[in-house]
């Protein structure tokens, strides 16, 4: 009677647990990986029996472009996807279905389920997330350059695209204050306010989120603005028939034209004047007009005039008489040509003066 009582409780415990519905018992945490590296996504299933354990990956999901459709990797312990970095091993005795991906590329960012199919109706799943660590690299919609009148309201943008999210700073060249009164700002987005020339220059939008070195863009910031002009010397004195340099420096963008004038008169390269400019940055520049030989008619007052299309800009200057040379420039070649043809005129009135002495001598003793 025992016997026949044990048979039935066994053959009872049997159809029961063949009755029990499989159900997933551990997947996965959501994992990241790295560029190149190794993930592996495990799944156990109890009660599975014979119904298929299928690992799929899921349509729309990597963020990359994105697969259209599902795609079926494995099922059971049979490896369906094609992939030479895809691996799958089954371990019967916990039931659990691993999936190893290999050398993972950008691509395999991804949502990643395991399925265990019961009817056609009826299935049991858990997902797991596969993140990629993915340097940033900025987008193309970010500001390249900038070129903005004075006083004007400037907006630079950077934004970069990365895992994880990167972070966006900005900073200027030489570590040189930006115009919100630090050295480094955090975020996406950089207001400048009533721009001034001196916050042109170069800004750089950095990229960061931990994988690689980041990224980086320079971003060229214009400001444009009317000419200033500094006179290094109002005033300058020379003697007659001696160089004179009169110089203004010029602080304009876009480049401006500069002109000089006397009395209202502008002045031309010639043999009385001499104009050169000199670039010294791509908004200044250092005008130097020289007169040659002064003559009494080259004293007076002079403008250096500048003018872009922003405006105009006048500075006056003044040549003034002096009994005394001024060097320089009257100690330049000019100066010692005149001083050369002194010393010959002298050598030669000496020679003159002493073959009339060695004349004289004969006749003295006759």
């Amino acid at each position: 009677m025992v016997g026949t009582a044990f048979i039935i409780l066994a053959a009872t415990a049997t159809l029961v647990t063949s009755q029990r519905n499989p159900s997933i018992s551990y997947i996965s945490e959501d994992t990241t990986a790295d560029i190149g590296g190794t993930a592996e996504l495990k799944c156990s299933v109890q009660f599975a029996g014979t119904y298929p354990v299928i690992w799929i990956k899921k349509a729309g999901s990597s963020g990359i472009g994105g697969n259209s459709k599902d795609v079926i990797i494995s099922t059971k312990s049979i490896l369906i996807a094609r992939e030479s970095r895809f691996a799958l091993r089954h371990d019967p005795g916990s039931s659990t279905y691993t999936l190893q991906i290999s050398d993972i590329q950008e691509t395999d960012q991804a949502t990643y389920e395991c399925r265990c199919q019961i009817n056609l109706q009826t299935s049991v799943s858990g997902t797991v997330r596969l993140s990629v660590r993915l340097p940033p690299v900025i987008s193309d919609n970010s500001t390249r350059s900038v070129i903005a009148s004075e006083k004007e309201r400037v907006v630079l943008s950077c934004y970069a695209t990365g895992f994880p999210p990167p972070e966006i700073t900005w900073r200027r060249d030489n570590n040189a204050l930006l115009p919100t009164g630090s050295s480094i700002y955090r975020g996406n987005v950089l207001i400048i306010h009533n721009i001034k020339k001196e916050d042109r220059g170069m800004y750089y939008c950095v990229a960061t989120n931990g994988v690689s070195k980041g990224s980086k863009r320079n971003v060229a910031v214009e400001v444009e603005f009317p000419p200033v002009i500094n006179v290094p010397r109002p005033k300058v004195h020379q003697a007659l028939q001696y160089d004179m340099d009169l110089e203004c420096l010029v602080e304009a963008y876009p480049a401006p034209r500069i002109t000089w004038l006397k009395d209202d008169i502008v002045l031309n390269n010639n043999q009385h004047n001499k104009m050169s400019d000199f670039t010294t940055t791509d908004q200044t520049t250092d005008s130097t007009l020289r007169v040659l030989s002064v003559e009494r008619k080259q004293y007076g007052s002079y403008t250096c005039r500048a003018s872009n299309r922003l405006g105009i800009a006048e500075a006056q200057l003044q040549l003034l008489e002096t009994y005394s040379p001024v060097c320089p420039p009257a100690c330049n070649a000019s100066a010692a040509s005149r001083l050369v043809l002194s010393a010959g005129a002298l050598a030669a009135a000496l020679v003159a003066a002493l073959a009339a002495a060695l004349a004289a001598r004969p006749a003295a003793r006759r």
